[in-house]
């Protein structure tokens, strides 16, 4: 028993730095998608629906949920704009495709400003990191967003596979 409380005497006793990893990181590097990048992927959600003969607008963000471009096709409407930002920051936000949110969309945290939990957007990711989200809007369904969604990402996945 007395060797116990002299063991826990001198754990307390030690500074909490010792305790430390000392092998930690001080910093953490995170991946990000280029301006170019993001584009390519943009521009392929673009093509995608304009083969279906459908006008939309598309966003792709970063991990953060920063918009880093922004397509709107000549007659989509500019609620597309909207829209498409918002499906691309849920879908980055919980690194998940916004089809697959229904039961969130019905909690609390389904009504907080700037998500939406609808069909459309879909999370970045390569190499099993979350580098950002694309929204689509302006199909006549969240499936076929999606699926413009999913085809822009596949004009660039290999590229983002390998790069990293």
């Amino acid at each position: 028993m007395i060797k116990q409380v002299v063991a826990l005497a001198v754990l307390c006793a030690m500074p909490f730095t010792l305790m430390a990893d000392e092998d930690a990181p001080m910093m953490l590097m995170v991946q990000r998608l280029t301006m170019e990048s993001a584009l390519t992927i943009a521009q392929g959600a673009v093509e995608a629906c304009r083969k279906e003969g459908i006008q939309i607008g598309v966003t792709v963000v970063d991990r953060n949920g920063t918009v880093q471009v922004t397509l709107r096709d000549t007659l989509a409407p500019t609620i597309t704009l909207m829209i498409s930002r918002q499906k691309a920051y849920t879908a980055a936000n919980f690194n998940a495709k916004t089809s697959g949110l229904g039961a969130q969309a019905k909690t609390p945290i389904g009504r907080v400003q700037g998500l939406l939990m609808s069909d459309g957007g879909v999370p970045i990711q390569a190499g099993g990191n979350l580098l950002g989200g694309v929204g689509v809007s302006g199909a006549p369904s969240g499936k076929i967003d999606e699926a413009c969604a999913q085809a822009g990402l596949v004009k660039i996945m290999d590229d983002l596979e390998m790069s990293l």
